[in-house]
Protein backbone atom coordinates (compact mmCIF):
# COMPACT_ATOMS: atom_id res chain seq x y z
CA UNK A 1 0.00 0.00 0.00
CA UNK A 2 2.82 2.39 0.83
CA UNK A 3 4.41 1.82 -2.57
CA UNK A 4 1.09 2.41 -4.30
CA UNK A 5 0.58 5.59 -2.33
CA UNK A 6 4.06 6.86 -3.21
CA UNK A 7 3.48 6.08 -6.87
CA UNK A 8 0.18 7.96 -6.76
CA UNK A 9 1.81 11.00 -5.16
CA UNK A 10 4.59 11.08 -7.79
CA UNK A 11 2.06 10.60 -10.58
CA UNK A 12 -0.12 13.40 -9.22
CA UNK A 13 2.90 15.71 -8.86
CA UNK A 14 4.02 15.12 -12.44
CA UNK A 15 0.46 15.54 -13.75
CA UNK A 16 0.04 18.84 -11.91
CA UNK A 17 3.37 20.11 -13.27
CA UNK A 18 2.46 19.16 -16.84
CA UNK A 19 -0.95 20.78 -16.51
CA UNK A 20 0.61 23.93 -15.06
CA UNK A 21 3.14 24.10 -17.92
CA UNK A 22 0.42 23.61 -20.51
CA UNK A 23 -1.77 26.31 -18.97
CA UNK A 24 1.19 28.70 -18.70
CA UNK A 25 1.96 28.26 -22.40
CA UNK A 26 -1.66 28.83 -23.34
CA UNK A 27 -1.77 32.02 -21.26
CA UNK A 28 1.37 33.33 -22.95
CA UNK A 29 -0.05 32.58 -26.39
CA UNK A 30 -3.34 34.30 -25.58
CA UNK A 31 -1.77 37.64 -24.68
CA UNK A 32 0.30 38.00 -27.88
CA UNK A 33 -1.40 40.26 -30.40
CA UNK A 34 -1.61 38.55 -33.79
CA UNK A 35 -2.03 34.98 -32.49
CA UNK A 36 -5.54 33.50 -32.58
CA UNK A 37 -7.53 30.23 -32.80
CA UNK A 38 -5.46 28.51 -30.10
CA UNK A 39 -6.26 24.81 -29.67
CA UNK A 40 -4.61 22.20 -27.47
CA UNK A 41 -3.23 19.01 -29.03
CA UNK A 42 -2.12 15.67 -27.67
CA UNK A 43 1.59 14.80 -27.67
CA UNK A 44 3.62 11.73 -26.76
CA UNK A 45 6.85 13.72 -26.51
CA UNK A 46 6.09 17.26 -25.31
CA UNK A 47 4.67 18.53 -22.03
CA UNK A 48 2.34 20.88 -23.94
CA UNK A 49 1.30 21.21 -27.56
CA UNK A 50 -0.90 23.82 -29.24
CA UNK A 51 -1.90 24.73 -32.76
CA UNK A 52 -2.71 28.35 -33.50
CA UNK A 53 -2.96 30.87 -36.32
CA UNK A 54 -0.73 33.89 -36.92
CA UNK A 55 -1.97 36.89 -38.87
CA UNK A 56 0.33 37.57 -41.84
CA UNK A 57 0.44 40.16 -44.61
CA UNK A 58 -0.22 38.71 -48.06
CA UNK A 59 2.48 41.03 -49.36
CA UNK A 60 4.93 42.18 -46.71
CA UNK A 61 6.08 45.03 -48.96
CA UNK A 62 2.53 46.27 -49.59
CA UNK A 63 0.26 45.82 -46.59
CA UNK A 64 -2.72 47.14 -48.56
CA UNK A 65 -2.92 43.70 -50.23
CA UNK A 66 -4.51 42.35 -47.06
CA UNK A 67 -3.95 39.42 -44.71
CA UNK A 68 -4.19 35.67 -44.37
CA UNK A 69 -3.68 33.41 -41.36
CA UNK A 70 -0.77 30.98 -41.14
CA UNK A 71 -0.92 27.77 -39.11
CA UNK A 72 1.75 27.36 -36.41
CA UNK A 73 2.20 24.36 -34.09
CA UNK A 74 3.98 24.83 -30.77
CA UNK A 75 5.64 21.84 -29.07
CA UNK A 76 6.73 22.82 -25.57
CA UNK A 77 9.67 21.55 -23.52
CA UNK A 78 10.50 24.50 -21.30
CA UNK A 79 10.47 28.29 -21.39
CA UNK A 80 14.19 28.36 -20.66
CA UNK A 81 15.10 25.86 -23.40
CA UNK A 82 16.34 26.61 -26.97
CA UNK A 83 13.76 26.51 -29.74
CA UNK A 84 13.72 24.98 -33.22
CA UNK A 85 11.91 27.06 -35.82
CA UNK A 86 10.81 24.42 -38.35
CA UNK A 87 10.60 26.15 -41.71
CA UNK A 88 8.27 23.64 -43.35
CA UNK A 89 8.14 23.87 -47.14
CA UNK A 90 4.70 22.30 -47.46
CA UNK A 91 1.69 21.62 -45.21
CA UNK A 92 1.78 21.04 -41.46
CA UNK A 93 -0.70 18.17 -41.25
CA UNK A 94 1.79 15.55 -40.06
CA UNK A 95 3.06 17.80 -37.26
CA UNK A 96 -0.40 17.72 -35.65
CA UNK A 97 0.03 14.05 -34.76
CA UNK A 98 0.68 13.08 -31.15
CA UNK A 99 3.68 11.03 -32.34
CA UNK A 100 5.43 13.98 -34.02
CA UNK A 101 8.90 14.87 -32.76
CA UNK A 102 11.54 16.95 -34.51
CA UNK A 103 15.02 15.38 -34.62
CA UNK A 104 16.88 18.41 -33.25
CA UNK A 105 14.29 18.73 -30.50
CA UNK A 106 14.79 15.09 -29.56
CA UNK A 107 18.58 15.25 -29.62
CA UNK A 108 18.96 18.54 -27.77
CA UNK A 109 15.76 18.89 -25.71
CA UNK A 110 14.37 21.90 -27.60
CA UNK A 111 10.98 23.47 -28.04
CA UNK A 112 9.54 23.40 -31.56
CA UNK A 113 7.70 26.20 -33.34
CA UNK A 114 6.52 24.56 -36.55
CA UNK A 115 5.41 26.93 -39.33
CA UNK A 116 3.22 25.73 -42.19
CA UNK A 117 4.32 27.29 -45.49
CA UNK A 118 2.07 29.93 -47.00
CA UNK A 119 -0.31 28.64 -49.72
CA UNK A 120 -0.41 25.11 -48.29
CA UNK A 121 -3.37 23.47 -46.51
CA UNK A 122 -4.80 25.78 -43.82
CA UNK A 123 -2.33 28.56 -44.64
CA UNK A 124 -3.81 29.15 -48.09
CA UNK A 125 -5.20 32.66 -48.72
CA UNK A 126 -8.73 33.11 -49.99
CA UNK A 127 -9.05 34.40 -52.67
CA UNK A 128 -5.98 32.73 -54.15
CA UNK A 129 -3.57 35.18 -55.77
CA UNK A 130 -0.38 33.43 -56.88
CA UNK A 131 1.50 36.74 -57.16
CA UNK A 132 2.16 36.73 -53.42
CA UNK A 133 3.66 33.23 -53.31
CA UNK A 134 7.30 34.34 -53.26
CA UNK A 135 10.40 33.33 -51.32
CA UNK A 136 10.72 36.85 -49.97
CA UNK A 137 7.20 36.81 -48.54
CA UNK A 138 7.77 33.37 -46.99
CA UNK A 139 10.97 34.68 -45.34
CA UNK A 140 9.05 37.62 -43.90
CA UNK A 141 6.39 35.18 -42.63
CA UNK A 142 9.07 33.34 -40.65
CA UNK A 143 10.60 36.56 -39.39
CA UNK A 144 7.23 37.66 -38.06
CA UNK A 145 6.55 34.31 -36.38
CA UNK A 146 9.96 34.33 -34.71
CA UNK A 147 9.47 37.93 -33.52
CA UNK A 148 6.18 36.95 -31.85
CA UNK A 149 7.41 33.74 -30.25
CA UNK A 150 10.58 35.22 -28.85
CA UNK A 151 8.23 36.72 -26.28
CA UNK A 152 7.66 33.16 -25.06
CA UNK A 153 11.05 31.57 -25.76
CA UNK A 154 13.88 34.07 -25.17
CA UNK A 155 16.73 31.53 -25.34
CA UNK A 156 18.61 30.43 -28.47
CA UNK A 157 16.81 29.79 -31.74
CA UNK A 158 17.69 27.32 -34.49
CA UNK A 159 16.04 27.18 -37.92
CA UNK A 160 15.68 23.81 -39.61
CA UNK A 161 13.71 22.12 -42.36
CA UNK A 162 13.74 19.07 -44.59
CA UNK A 163 13.93 19.08 -48.42
CA UNK A 164 11.89 22.09 -49.57
CA UNK A 165 11.77 23.02 -45.90
CA UNK A 166 15.57 23.00 -45.98
CA UNK A 167 15.45 25.33 -48.97
CA UNK A 168 13.18 27.58 -46.92
CA UNK A 169 15.68 27.53 -44.04
CA UNK A 170 18.39 28.59 -46.46
CA UNK A 171 16.53 31.44 -48.13
CA UNK A 172 15.25 32.64 -44.75
CA UNK A 173 18.87 33.04 -43.57
CA UNK A 174 19.70 34.97 -46.74
CA UNK A 175 16.92 37.46 -46.05
CA UNK A 176 17.31 37.58 -42.25
CA UNK A 177 20.89 36.48 -41.42
CA UNK A 178 20.68 37.34 -37.72
CA UNK A 179 17.22 36.04 -36.82
CA UNK A 180 18.47 32.69 -35.51
CA UNK A 181 21.69 31.57 -33.85
CA UNK A 182 22.34 28.80 -36.36
CA UNK A 183 20.59 26.59 -38.94
CA UNK A 184 20.42 22.91 -39.87
CA UNK A 185 18.91 22.35 -43.34
CA UNK A 186 18.34 18.70 -44.29
CA UNK A 187 18.70 17.41 -47.89
CA UNK A 188 18.16 20.92 -49.27
CA UNK A 189 18.82 21.44 -53.00
CA UNK A 190 19.55 24.85 -54.44
CA UNK A 191 18.57 24.86 -58.11
CA UNK A 192 19.57 27.47 -60.66
CA UNK A 193 16.94 26.78 -63.31
CA UNK A 194 13.54 25.22 -63.95
CA UNK A 195 15.42 22.38 -65.66
CA UNK A 196 18.69 22.77 -63.80
CA UNK A 197 20.63 20.15 -65.78
CA UNK A 198 22.83 18.79 -62.99
CA UNK A 199 20.39 16.10 -61.90
CA UNK A 200 20.56 14.26 -65.24
CA UNK A 201 24.37 14.19 -65.04
CA UNK A 202 24.17 12.95 -61.44
CA UNK A 203 21.93 10.03 -62.41
CA UNK A 204 24.50 8.89 -64.98
CA UNK A 205 27.11 8.38 -62.25
CA UNK A 206 25.24 7.58 -59.03
CA UNK A 207 25.67 4.15 -57.49
CA UNK A 208 27.44 1.41 -59.47
CA UNK A 209 27.38 0.68 -63.18
CA UNK A 210 25.58 -2.58 -62.43
CA UNK A 211 22.85 -0.77 -60.48
CA UNK A 212 22.32 1.87 -63.17
CA UNK A 213 22.13 -0.79 -65.88
CA UNK A 214 19.53 -2.77 -63.93
CA UNK A 215 17.37 0.32 -63.43
CA UNK A 216 17.54 1.31 -67.09
CA UNK A 217 16.72 -2.25 -68.13
CA UNK A 218 13.52 -2.12 -66.07
CA UNK A 219 12.52 1.21 -67.62
CA UNK A 220 13.05 -0.11 -71.14
CA UNK A 221 11.19 -3.33 -70.38
CA UNK A 222 8.07 -1.42 -69.30
CA UNK A 223 8.19 0.81 -72.37
CA UNK A 224 8.59 -2.18 -74.67
CA UNK A 225 5.50 -3.72 -73.08
CA UNK A 226 3.48 -0.51 -73.46
CA UNK A 227 0.54 -2.38 -74.98
CA UNK A 228 0.12 -4.52 -71.87
CA UNK A 229 1.06 -1.85 -69.31
CA UNK A 230 -1.10 0.99 -70.64
CA UNK A 231 -4.49 -0.62 -69.77
CA UNK A 232 -3.23 -1.25 -66.23
CA UNK A 233 -2.17 2.38 -65.94
CA UNK A 234 -5.48 3.64 -67.30
CA UNK A 235 -7.44 1.52 -64.85
CA UNK A 236 -5.20 2.63 -61.97
CA UNK A 237 -5.73 6.32 -62.79
CA UNK A 238 -9.48 5.89 -63.24
CA UNK A 239 -9.79 4.21 -59.83
CA UNK A 240 -7.84 7.04 -58.20
CA UNK A 241 -9.81 9.63 -60.23
CA UNK A 242 -6.62 11.17 -61.55
CA UNK A 243 -6.97 13.67 -64.37
CA UNK A 244 -4.22 14.83 -66.70
CA UNK A 245 -3.80 17.43 -69.40
CA UNK A 246 -1.71 14.96 -71.41
CA UNK A 247 -2.54 11.59 -72.99
CA UNK A 248 -2.16 8.33 -71.08
CA UNK A 249 0.73 7.41 -73.37
CA UNK A 250 2.54 10.55 -72.22
CA UNK A 251 1.68 9.80 -68.59
CA UNK A 252 3.43 6.46 -68.95
CA UNK A 253 6.45 8.14 -70.57
CA UNK A 254 6.88 10.64 -67.74
CA UNK A 255 6.28 8.00 -65.08
CA UNK A 256 9.14 5.98 -66.58
CA UNK A 257 11.40 9.04 -66.91
CA UNK A 258 10.74 9.85 -63.26
CA UNK A 259 11.48 6.30 -62.13
CA UNK A 260 15.28 6.43 -61.74
CA UNK A 261 15.12 9.77 -59.88
CA UNK A 262 12.51 8.39 -57.48
CA UNK A 263 14.39 5.09 -57.13
CA UNK A 264 17.56 6.76 -55.90
CA UNK A 265 15.80 9.49 -53.94
CA UNK A 266 14.26 7.02 -51.52
CA UNK A 267 17.01 4.40 -51.60
CA UNK A 268 14.92 1.61 -53.12
CA UNK A 269 16.62 -1.77 -52.91
CA UNK A 270 17.91 -3.11 -56.23
CA UNK A 271 16.46 -6.50 -55.30
CA UNK A 272 12.96 -4.97 -55.44
CA UNK A 273 13.16 -4.57 -59.23
CA UNK A 274 11.29 -7.39 -61.00
CA UNK A 275 13.05 -9.37 -63.70
CA UNK A 276 12.45 -8.52 -67.35
CA UNK A 277 10.49 -11.75 -67.74
CA UNK A 278 8.04 -10.88 -64.96
CA UNK A 279 4.33 -10.61 -65.71
CA UNK A 280 3.13 -7.13 -66.81
CA UNK A 281 1.12 -6.76 -63.58
CA UNK A 282 4.25 -7.38 -61.49
CA UNK A 283 6.20 -4.82 -63.51
CA UNK A 284 3.36 -2.34 -63.22
CA UNK A 285 2.91 -2.75 -59.46
CA UNK A 286 6.60 -2.08 -58.90
CA UNK A 287 6.48 0.99 -61.12
CA UNK A 288 3.53 2.37 -59.14
CA UNK A 289 5.30 1.66 -55.85
CA UNK A 290 8.32 3.74 -56.90
CA UNK A 291 7.00 6.27 -59.41
CA UNK A 292 3.26 6.89 -59.24
CA UNK A 293 1.57 9.07 -61.93
CA UNK A 294 -0.16 11.15 -59.23
CA UNK A 295 2.85 13.42 -59.51
CA UNK A 296 1.77 14.61 -62.98
CA UNK A 297 -1.97 14.81 -62.33
CA UNK A 298 -4.08 17.93 -62.06
CA UNK A 299 -5.13 19.54 -58.76
CA UNK A 300 -2.66 17.71 -56.55
CA UNK A 301 -1.53 18.89 -53.08
CA UNK A 302 1.81 20.08 -54.46
CA UNK A 303 0.41 22.60 -56.93
CA UNK A 304 1.73 25.50 -54.80
CA UNK A 305 5.20 23.99 -54.91
CA UNK A 306 4.96 23.74 -58.69
CA UNK A 307 4.29 27.48 -58.92
CA UNK A 308 7.26 28.21 -56.65
CA UNK A 309 9.56 25.89 -58.58
CA UNK A 310 8.61 27.46 -61.89
CA UNK A 311 9.02 30.97 -60.50
CA UNK A 312 12.26 30.85 -58.47
CA UNK A 313 13.08 27.55 -56.70
CA UNK A 314 13.89 25.57 -59.84
CA UNK A 315 13.59 21.87 -60.60
CA UNK A 316 15.06 19.14 -62.79
CA UNK A 317 14.72 17.83 -66.33
CA UNK A 318 14.79 14.37 -67.88
CA UNK A 319 17.31 12.64 -70.12
CA UNK A 320 15.21 11.00 -72.83
CA UNK A 321 18.14 9.78 -74.97
CA UNK A 322 18.31 6.18 -73.62
CA UNK A 323 14.57 5.66 -74.22
CA UNK A 324 13.88 7.72 -77.33
CA UNK A 325 13.14 4.63 -79.43
CA UNK A 326 10.21 3.62 -77.18
CA UNK A 327 8.86 6.98 -75.97
CA UNK A 328 5.61 8.50 -77.18
CA UNK A 329 6.89 12.05 -76.57
CA UNK A 330 9.56 13.55 -78.80
CA UNK A 331 11.13 15.68 -76.06
CA UNK A 332 10.66 16.38 -72.37
CA UNK A 333 11.99 19.92 -72.62
CA UNK A 334 9.61 22.43 -71.06
CA UNK A 335 7.47 19.67 -69.52
CA UNK A 336 7.23 21.27 -66.07
CA UNK A 337 5.42 24.43 -67.15
CA UNK A 338 3.44 22.51 -69.74
CA UNK A 339 1.93 19.84 -67.49
CA UNK A 340 2.59 20.70 -63.82
CA UNK A 341 2.02 24.44 -63.38
CA UNK A 342 -1.70 25.37 -63.10
CA UNK A 343 -3.13 26.20 -66.52
CA UNK A 344 -4.33 29.65 -65.46
CA UNK A 345 -0.90 30.62 -64.10
CA UNK A 346 1.84 32.17 -66.21
CA UNK A 347 5.26 32.25 -64.56
CA UNK A 348 8.79 32.68 -65.89
CA UNK A 349 11.78 31.44 -63.93
CA UNK A 350 13.85 34.21 -62.36
CA UNK A 351 17.36 33.18 -61.15
CA UNK A 352 17.63 36.21 -58.84
CA UNK A 353 16.87 34.15 -55.72
CA UNK A 354 19.53 31.57 -56.60
CA UNK A 355 22.13 34.31 -56.97
CA UNK A 356 21.01 36.09 -53.80
CA UNK A 357 21.48 32.96 -51.68
CA UNK A 358 24.75 32.02 -53.39
CA UNK A 359 26.11 35.52 -52.80
CA UNK A 360 25.06 35.38 -49.15
CA UNK A 361 26.95 32.12 -48.58
CA UNK A 362 29.95 33.24 -50.61
CA UNK A 363 30.39 36.55 -48.77
CA UNK A 364 29.53 35.32 -45.25
CA UNK A 365 30.25 32.40 -42.97
CA UNK A 366 26.90 31.70 -41.29
CA UNK A 367 26.62 28.97 -38.68
CA UNK A 368 24.92 26.33 -40.80
CA UNK A 369 25.14 22.54 -40.94
CA UNK A 370 23.95 21.01 -44.22
CA UNK A 371 22.92 17.36 -44.16
CA UNK A 372 22.86 15.36 -47.45
CA UNK A 373 22.58 11.79 -48.71
CA UNK A 374 25.16 10.60 -51.23
CA UNK A 375 22.74 8.80 -53.59
CA UNK A 376 19.90 11.33 -53.27
CA UNK A 377 19.48 13.00 -56.70
CA UNK A 378 18.59 16.26 -54.93
CA UNK A 379 22.18 16.37 -53.72
CA UNK A 380 23.15 17.04 -57.35
CA UNK A 381 22.32 20.67 -56.60
CA UNK A 382 23.49 20.72 -53.01
CA UNK A 383 25.32 23.65 -51.49
CA UNK A 384 28.94 23.38 -52.55
CA UNK A 385 31.97 23.74 -50.32
CA UNK A 386 33.20 27.32 -50.01
CA UNK A 387 36.89 27.76 -49.26
CA UNK A 388 37.85 29.33 -45.97
CA UNK A 389 34.52 28.73 -44.21
CA UNK A 390 34.66 27.65 -40.57
CA UNK A 391 30.99 27.77 -39.63
CA UNK A 392 29.37 26.64 -42.87
CA UNK A 393 29.67 22.85 -42.72
CA UNK A 394 28.47 20.11 -45.08
CA UNK A 395 28.00 16.45 -44.13
CA UNK A 396 27.17 13.70 -46.62
CA UNK A 397 25.98 10.26 -45.54
CA UNK A 398 27.55 7.49 -47.65
CA UNK A 399 24.79 5.78 -49.65
CA UNK A 400 22.31 8.05 -47.89
CA UNK A 401 18.96 8.85 -49.53
CA UNK A 402 16.53 11.75 -49.16
CA UNK A 403 15.72 10.28 -45.76
CA UNK A 404 19.19 11.15 -44.46
CA UNK A 405 19.21 12.68 -40.98
CA UNK A 406 21.79 13.26 -38.25
CA UNK A 407 20.68 10.00 -36.63
CA UNK A 408 21.33 8.01 -39.83
CA UNK A 409 24.90 9.27 -40.23
CA UNK A 410 27.89 7.00 -39.53
CA UNK A 411 28.80 7.20 -35.85
CA UNK A 412 31.91 9.33 -36.45
CA UNK A 413 30.01 11.98 -38.44
CA UNK A 414 27.03 11.89 -36.08
CA UNK A 415 29.31 12.53 -33.09
CA UNK A 416 31.00 15.41 -34.89
CA UNK A 417 27.70 17.07 -35.83
CA UNK A 418 26.24 16.72 -32.33
CA UNK A 419 29.42 18.09 -30.76
CA UNK A 420 29.33 21.14 -33.05
CA UNK A 421 25.68 21.88 -32.28
CA UNK A 422 26.33 21.58 -28.54
CA UNK A 423 29.17 24.10 -28.86
CA UNK A 424 26.90 26.58 -30.65
CA UNK A 425 24.13 26.08 -28.09
CA UNK A 426 26.52 26.92 -25.23
CA UNK A 427 28.07 30.01 -26.84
Amino acid sequence: MKRCSLFFVVFLFVTVRLFAGSEALKEKLQVIDGICDIEQLESEHYSAKYVCKVKQFLNHKDTAAGFFTQRVIVNHVGFDRPTVLVTEGYGAGYALRAQYQDELSRLFNMNVVFVEHRYFLQSTPDPLNWDYLTAENSAYDLHHVLTLFKNIYPSKWVSSGVSKGGQTTLLYRAYFPDDVDFSVPYVAPWNRGIEDGRHEVFLKHVGTKKERKRIEQFQKTVLKKRGEILPLLTNYCNKKKLEFRISMDEVLDYTILEYDFAFWQWGTALSAIPSSSAEPKVLFDHLMAVSSPDYFAENQPYVSFNVQAARELGYYGYDTAPFRKWLHIRSAKGYFNRIMVPQNVSVTFDPALYHKVYSFLEKNDPKMIFIYGEIDPWSATRIQDFKGKKNLQIYIQPRGSHGTRISTMPEELKTKIIAQINIWLKE
